[in-house]
């Protein structure tokens, strides 16, 4: 899926600005207009991440014609971001891990305490620990 994005130029004491109108908010800017396009990636895909956490639609993408017809972004260039289908999937997937026997022992020990199968209590702590977790 692409999402409309419209770039405000940069210059040397200015960052580029990339604006998505589609998901209100979600912006983004770099010194260098590489710097300020793969921002915008990390944005839209923390936006549409916290939408959906939070039980949110995503708005659809527009047409490139309708935001190139948006009041107040003439001289803006317009692009767009194409967003990986995964971060939309919520469907569930078998995955196979390998801890150590002490570790398992805690995991299920935490999940038991909550009345949570390991693969809840495992989803429950991803979803909820984003502190000091970066994108690489």
């Amino acid at each position: 899926m692409r999402y409309p994005i419209l770039i405000e130029e940069g210059s040397d004491t200015a960052a580029f600005g990339v604006v998505v109108p589609d998901l209100p908010g979600c912006f983004s800017a770099g010194d260098t207009l590489d710097e300020a396009l793969d921002a915008v990636k990390e944005a839209v895909a923390a936006w549409v991440d916290a939408a959906l956490d939070a039980g949110k639609t995503v708005p659809a993408p527009s047409k490139l014609d309708e935001i190139r017809r948006l009041p107040g972004c003439q001289g803006w260039t317009i692009g767009v971001v194409e967003l990986d289908p995964d971060l939309f999937d919520d469907s569930i997937e078998r995955v196979n891990i390998t801890l150590p026997k002490r570790v398992l022992r805690r995991l299920d020990a935490l999940a038991g305490a909550r009345r949570q199968s390991r693969g809840a209590f495992i989803a429950e702590l991803t979803m909820t620990v984003r502190e000091n977790v970066q994108s690489p």
